[in-house]
């Protein structure tokens, strides 16, 4: 019972990270929904475990959750009859120049500020997962296939972080991210073509 209480949150957030990615897996918009309530939880979470990157990086997540549900539920703009709102496509090859930049960038500045303001004791994997995410939550709102390959590497991290800092039911979570990951990409891909498809036989029609 002791232990049940200590890891109450731990726990929680587990069981609602587990349906967040299975809704992940699945393309659907609940998974945003789910996801607030998670990350809510998760500012509680980190800031009592010290990891103080990742207890930041929930408020930023909070905003792009509510970016990601506008985002799934708004039609392109040339967007016809039959064609899924905001269709899983690949991340153009200059944005992923531009933001691999940017996430270089920010690692060293969260690293940075880790070690210069708090009492962090894992700053370089705190702040490689923190700015990494960013990255990622931002290339899911817009349905980049590729974001799967950005979060595998931020479980795997994640998963040996959580370990190590005691948060033993999130970081078994994130190990099954890993593989719901894998088949993840593969069943965006999938759905890629046959959208793809879809729409060239509409356009053919």
């Amino acid at each position: 019972m002791e232990f049940l209480i200590n890891h109450w949150l731990d726990i929680t957030t587990t069981v609602l990270g587990l349906a967040y990615i299975l809704l992940e897996y699945k393309a659907s918009i609940w998974m945003w929904a789910v996801g607030a309530v998670m990350q809510i939880l998760g500012i509680v979470l980190y800031y009592q475990k010290g990891l103080y990157a990742d207890c930041g990086m929930e408020f930023y997540y909070l905003a792009m959750t509510a970016y990601g549900w506008w985002k799934w539920k708004a039609l392109p703009l040339n967007g016809k009859a039959g064609e899924e709102p905001t269709p899983i496509t690949h991340i153009p090859l200059r944005l992923a120049l531009g933001w691999g930049a940017i996430f270089l960038m920010l690692w060293g500045l969260i690293w940075w500020l880790l070690t210069t303001f708090t009492d962090s004791t894992v700053p370089i994997a705190d702040a490689f997962t923190t700015a990494l995410s960013l990255i990622g939550i931002w290339a899911l709102a817009h349905k980049y296939l590729e974001q799967w390959f950005v979060w595998i590497a931020v479980d795997v991290v994640t998963c040996v972080l959580y370990f190590h800092k005691d948060i033993p039911f999130k970081a078994s979570l994130y190990a099954l991210y890993v593989v719901i990951a894998i088949f993840g990409y593969r069943r965006w891909r999938r759905m890629m073509t046959a959208n793809s498809k879809h729409n060239n036989n509409y356009t053919l029609q």
